[in-house]
Order: structure tokens, then sequence, then C-alpha cells
């Protein structure tokens, strides 16, 4: 039955964050008629889900009542934040059996947040994921989690809720370095993609003749083609900024720091990526980098106002 896990009671389900990845995930146990409680800074942008079903919270405090409470927060110091400040999730006498974070955070924060979690009595399992909000709404994500296995298959039938599926990849906060490493490759592969666009358009062939055979060559991936409508037509509409992409890269070369891992090819990626973001683009999504691309071999890139798929088929 929906919203129960195998052999035990259907479980209350908590949710804090309602930023694009968090409200479409959020919505997505809902569809799943899971019983679950939101709460968001903003209280407005949590209110569009009490029409599918959500109850909305007034304080953090009330969400200790569920049984599970998934987190998605931009930074380690928001997680910290709605946890373990005055007024926080755990601030009271009354917690959750489990905290699930789905934030890209780094190893180290979240070994501090477990630690602080375990002394409280209550549970952490990481989950991050592997998409963005439009692929969350299309139900494609998959996660990758990690800490006590037991967590992770009390977990498992919510997390699979959220898309194509979930791997368990150990204990600790393997998932995070996993997570650091995925979104390492989301900026070295914009990178590239951008780059050998602009080689392609400046030698002749349009944008979206060039990305339509990309897609369907062996170098084709959901990523390459979700980001085609984009690059294609310069509809740049926020799902992932020039800013958090640069905080995720410095999360890649602060690991590969700490393991001992030459990353040159991530290292220059970065930089570009610097760069955009020095050029003030702030509120886009950061496939915006082929403009500076453009600008730099002389080009001025216009869209070209062509018709041209995501690849998101809803499940």
């Amino acid at each position: 039955m929906a919203g129960k896990t195998a052999g035990s009671k259907a479980q209350k389900i908590g949710w804090i964050g309602m930023g694009r990845m968090g409200y479409a995930m959020a919505s997505r146990l809902l569809g799943a008629k899971c019983d679950v409680t939101v709460w968001n800074r903003t209280r407005s942008k949590a209110e569009p889900l009490a029409k599918e079903g959500a109850k909305i919270a007034k304080s953090l405090p009330e969400l200790a009542a569920c049984d599970i409470v998934f987190t998605m927060v931009s930074t380690t110091a928001d997680l910290k934040q709605v946890l373990f400040d005055k007024g926080g999730l755990l601030s009271g006498r009354k917690r959750p059996k489990v905290v699930i974070d789905c934030s890209s955070i780094s190893d180290d924060g979240s070994a501090e947040v477990r630690a602080q979690c375990e002394a409280l009595g209550v549970g952490y399992l990481c989950a991050p994921v592997s998409g963005n909000g439009k692929v969350a709404k299309a139900g494609l994500l998959w996660v990758v989690a990690s800490g006590p296995q037991k967590l992770f298959r009390l977990a498992e039938p919510y997390l699979k809720m959220f898309g194509r599926g979930a791997t368990y990849v150990g204990g600790g906060e393997l998932a995070r370095v996993w997570k650091i490493a995925h979104n390492t490759m989301f900026g070295v592969i914009i990178q590239s993609l951008c780059e050998i666009t602009i080689l392609a358009e400046k030698a002749g062939i349009p944008r979206h003749v060039f990305l339509d055979s990309i897609n369907n060559s062996v170098l084709g991936s959901m990523y390459t083609r979700y980001k085609t409508p984009a690059l294609v037509n310069l509809d740049f509409s926020v799902t992932f900024t020039p800013k958090l992409l640069l905080k995720d890269m410095d999360l890649g070369l602060g690991a590969a720091r700490k393991y001992g891992v030459q990353m040159p090819t991530a290292a220059t990626t970065r930089e570009c990526v610097q760069n955009t973001v020095g050029r003030g683009y702030d509120d886009v999504d950061f496939s915006v980098l082929l403009l500076e691309l453009a600008k730099a071999a002389g080009m001025e890139l216009k869209p070209e106002k062509v018709k041209v798929s995501d690849g998101l088929v809803p499940r």
C-alpha cells in the first residue's frame, strides 16, 4: 500500500525545505498518499502543497511528532540551524526517529550533524539525489544513501517514491562523497557540452541539429537531453544557479585535496564557473556558461526558436 514500508505501519513524514527540489520531492510523497507535514521558513512557499494533501506546520517542533523527517536545504549551516538552534526540530524533548538529509553538503559537515543527532538519540541518514527540480517532478531522480543500513531499509520505500530507485553505498558519509563527485561531474560535463556546442555552431552547424545528434550518439544522456532546450533557445530559467555550482565545484576540489586525488579538469572548470559568477549571473541556470564561451569566441548567440524535447517523460 502507498505510504507503507514492507511489514510495517505507515510512517508519518515531515519535510523541511521548499526550494525547487524540496517542493517537487515532497509532492512525490503526497502523490503516493503519504502522510506528510511540511515546513518552510517562508510559509507561502509551502502552502500550495496543502492542495495536494500536505499539512503545513507553523513551527519546526511540530514536525518532531513525525517518524521520519526529510531535510533539503542549501548549506551545512542551514541544516544545523533547522535541526539544533532554539526552536529547531530537535530542540525539544519530543523527536523523530530519523532525520534524512537530501542536501548537498560536505562530508565533514555531515559527520558533525550525524554526531549531534545520534547524541540526541535520533537516527541520521544521508540521501542526496541525482537530478534537478524538473527531474524530480518527472519522477526520474536517483537516490544514493549512507548511514546505518537498518535506517536505509526503513527509508527505502520512501526514497524509491522520488523516482527510479535508490542505492545504499555504505556507512557514515559515503553518500556525501558520491554527491560531491556527482556534482563535480555535472560542472565538467556542462562546461564541455557548451564548449563543443560553440565549436560546432561557429563551424556552421545549428545548435539544435548538433545537440540532437549528440543526444542520439553514444555520448547522449538524460543530462545532455534535459539541458538541450536551454542551450538551443537560450532559456536559462533557473534550475541550478552558477553560485550553487561553484559551491559544489569547491566541495569537489576540497575532497580531492583531502583524499590526495588529482582533478585538473575539474579545477579548470571551476575557474570558468567562477568567471560566470563574477559576471553577475545570479538567478539563472548554470548553462548560461554557453553565453560566456560564445563571447570568448567572438559570437553573439540568438535563440533558435526550435521546439526540442528535454527527454523527461514522467513516471
